[in-house]
């Protein structure tokens, strides 16, 4: 498996757990890496991932909330919600990934890890937040810059 797909599902497990139950997303990465070693540029980028969606998870909300307004976010899959904030980050936040590629591994998560519907809820919420990508990229900027200042 490649690299970054692999770093993606400890990214994902991760902050499942981190999501239901709180634990210290540094020691579940460092006990994902102990069940399954990792080369040093995946563990970097599942780092990079980790505390990025932690870090921007606020403003990613808000837009999953915006855009996916029929499924309230407490109410959404806990997966569902993580690979949405891993994709949203990856190609608004870090703009490290292209859209198309965030969105394809978002998908490949989703059939992995969630529901028979969720690939096809993850690529529209997803492909709709990537049709409003410039606008929506600058708002979470100014959010974190406003966030920062406060």
């Amino acid at each position: 498996m490649k690299t970054r797909r692999r770093a993606r599902r400890v990214t994902l497990e991760t902050l499942y757990e981190y999501d239901i139950a709180g634990h210290d997303p540094d020691e579940v990465l460092a006990q994902r890496l102990e069940e399954g070693p990792m080369e040093r540029a995946g563990i970097e980028f599942a780092e990079r991932l980790i505390h990025g969606v932690i870090a921007y998870q606020e403003q990613m909300d808000r837009l999953i909330a915006r855009y996916a307004p029929e499924w309230p976010l407490d109410q959404m899959a806990v997966i569902d919600r993580n690979v949405l904030r891993i994709a949203i980050y990856e190609f608004l936040v870090s703009d490290e990934t292209p859209v198309k590629v965030a969105i394809n591994e978002a998908v490949e998560l989703a059939k992995v890890y969630g529901s028979d519907s969720a690939p096809r809820f993850i690529n529209g919420v997803l492909g709709t937040l990537a049709d409003h990508q410039d606008e929506l990229r600058r708002e979470i900027q100014r959010e974190a810059a406003v966030a920062v200042t406060a």
